[in-house]
């Protein structure tokens, strides 16, 4: 262990100057070296400290790290730390990768991802700049319009990407978005593609626009509205999410992790009758959250459709759910069931007759 450095958890090395891990760096180099920048203050890092103390019990293979940001300013700089949590991954002394924020899943992804991976790639092969030369076109074309920029439009991660968004909402314009924190290798590769060493980065139909500085121009000679594309108005949004799917369930959280117990209770009816239906997760679209309660003039989620109609909340496809059941006994045929609530659900026209 290197001089001074103190060992946490049995397994999770802390160290508290430069000195210290640069040596850290040279004594682990043959192993994957997961360092964590973080903050006392900050109840996220402390979060995800435990988390790192469990992937060292579970890779005892990997050498994990914690360094506070803030008392050694000089490594914080050096790697352009600016903001906790952060995450850097080294291997044969080199920084190969880096995680940006309190993303747990994502974290352990990459730690299995490059545990499992070969030594680090020599810097000379050609084959790796070809697939990422690649990779960033498709990128930059994934939408007709493409912000790369340091967070999420949800929740920006520095000042310029913040302004970026708000200009872009404010003439409406229509975007998808990449967070340069969630991925190293697009970071800073995307400035050799772009020939832009900033962040935010806006593209249109592959062609890079420029940065916040051209925005605003753009903004003040009215070219803006002119270049990118508009969203529809929310209406006739939600008219086709609605309608993206015969049955359209609009729910916190998805068919594989629902994020609240109705939204549960509502995927168990629906994966019980063998209806096949798609869900939209409100949870990832405060427009769309906020927007529908007034399209449907239901104010609660989840909320079922089926061709574009409402049918209801949980509540109300309990009751149908009963009547279905009612219905299947008096018939003497519990195992009518599914037949009639697909029939129900699929209709979705009246209530059923008894």
């Amino acid at each position: 262990m290197a001089a001074g450095a103190v060992e946490v958890a049995a397994a999770v090395v802390e160290v508290g100057s430069a000195g210290q891990f640069e040596e850290l760096l040279r004594l682990r180099a043959k192993s994957l070296l997961v360092v964590h920048f973080w903050a006392p203050w900050a109840p996220q890092c402390g979060q995800m400290n435990d988390v790192m103390a469990e992937l060292a019990r579970e890779h005892p293979q990997v050498s994990f790290v914690k360094l506070e940001a803030e008392a050694v300013p000089e490594v914080s700089e050096k790697y352009e730390i600016s903001s906790v949590p952060t995450f850097l991954f080294f291997k044969n002394s080199q920084k190969m990768d880096r995680l940006d924020g309190a993303h747990a899943p994502e974290l352990t992804k990459k730690v299995q991802r490059h545990a499992s991976s070969g030594s680090f790639p020599p810097s000379g092969n050609e084959h790796p700049k070809e697939d990422l030369s690649l990779r960033l076109k498709k990128l930059t074309h994934a939408a007709r319009c493409m912000l790369f920029m340091k967070g999420t439009p949800q929740e920006p991660r520095c000042g310029f990407s913040k302004q970026m968004v708000e200009i872009l909402n404010k003439h409406n314009i229509q975007f998808s978005s990449f967070d340069v924190f969630s991925d190293e290798e697009v970071r800073q590769g995307l400035k050799t593609y772009s020939n832009w060493p900033t962040y935010p980065q806006l593209y249109v139909s592959g062609e890079l626009i420029g940065g916040l500085d051209i925005i605003k121009e753009l903004e003040a000679s009215k070219e803006l509205d002119t270049i990118c594309p508009k969203a529809p108005k929310l209406e006739e949004r939600l008219k086709v999410l609605t309608n993206k799917a015969s049955v359209m369930l609009f729910m916190k959280g998805n068919k594989q992790e629902a994020k609240c117990g109705f939204s549960r209770q509502i995927l168990e009816i629906l994966n019980s009758t063998g209806v096949e239906y798609e869900t939209f997760d409100i949870l990832e679209d405060e427009e769309v959250r906020q927007g529908l309660k007034t399209y449907s003039n239901w104010p609660t989620y989840p909320q079922l459709y089926v061709k574009g109609e409402l049918v209801g909340g949980l509540d109300i496809v309990k009751v149908r759910l009963g009547f279905v059941r009612l219905r299947a006994q008096r018939t003497e045929n519990p195992g009518a069931f599914e037949n009639y609530f697909i029939g129900v659900v699929l209709d979705a026209l009246s209530w059923p007759h008894i």
